[in-house]
């Protein structure tokens, strides 16, 4: 994409990105998903909440957690945070790439007073707020069937809304490498998939060899699932204070190389 403005080239990146324009680019988004919220809530509720059934059903009838919680009750939590960090992650791929390769919609902004920065932001800020969508409607069927036991639980909405920052900052980070719209499947194979299945979303860390439990914590899901399950039974430890400098860390770390990395790609 060549793009000549001079205003995009020269901006100091981060700073560029806190404006009220990138609010503008996020209620676009918004708008469209009003008008097609319909077909949208299938994808990302009715599977998560499947899982949960024939997971925390089925499953829990052969597993007891020492927790004084029931099977389904300890993976509610995790349950709402992947699928947040799924919604995030689909948005900041394969919804990014569509709108800058193929609807060729950041082209047109770039024409606007709205700079590349801010439409990273804009889209981060989407991503973190479709990742609060999904982890909210989650969390509010599994509050209504009785499956959250404390109200602390009710942190969990801003917690995805953290989390799908992070997420969607490290989808954009991919996106602003790839060649084509299948090399996509490499990062849901590789780092997202591994994450749903190893960061204490089903089973306890502790049941995992130690060598598995260390790598465990490396991937940004596990400290939000560690977070989200205290939340969710109301137990805290100072594990939480270390879980949150991590999440708030990797936020920065993130989003700073997002907004650098894909500028990039979207100004050549």
């Amino acid at each position: 994409m060549s793009v000549d403005n001079s205003k995009t080239i020269y901006s100091p990146g981060f700073q560029r990105a806190l404006s009220w324009r990138a609010v503008r680019l996020w209620q676009r988004n918004f708008d469209i998903f009003i008008r097609l919220w319909r077909f949208e809530i299938p994808s990302y509720v009715l599977e998560p909440l499947l899982v949960l059934g024939i997971m925390g059903v089925g499953l829990g009838t052969y597993f007891g957690i020492s927790l004084g919680q029931n099977y389904i009750e300890f993976i509610v939590p995790g349950i709402v945070a992947s699928y947040a960090m799924y919604a995030a992650t689909y948005e900041s791929t394969y919804g990014v790439y569509s709108r800058l390769e193929w609807q060729r919609i950041y082209e047109a902004i770039l024409a606007t007073p709205v700079s590349a920065e801010e439409i990273i932001a804009g889209e981060i800020l989407w991503a973190g707020t479709r990742a609060a969508m999904a982890g909210g409607a989650i969390l509010t069927v599994s509050a209504v069937l009785g499956l959250v036991p404390s109200l602390w639980a009710v942190f969990l909405i801003p917690l995805t809304l953290i989390e799908g920052i992070l997420f969607g900052a490290a989808g954009m980070i991919f996106t602003s490498f790839v060649p084509s719209f299948y090399t996509f499947n490499f990062y849901y194979t590789l780092f997202i998939t591994p994450m749903f299945y190893f960061s204490g979303v089903f089973f306890p860390l502790s049941s995992f060899p130690a060598l598995v439990q260390q790598l465990a914590w490396l991937a940004p899901l596990t400290p939000v699932v560690y977070i989200g399950r205290r939340l969710a039974t109301g137990r805290f430890e100072m594990g939480l204070i270390w879980a949150c400098l991590y999440v708030v860390g990797m936020v920065l770390l993130l989003v700073t190389f997002a907004i650098t990395r894909m500028r990039k790609r979207i100004v050549v």
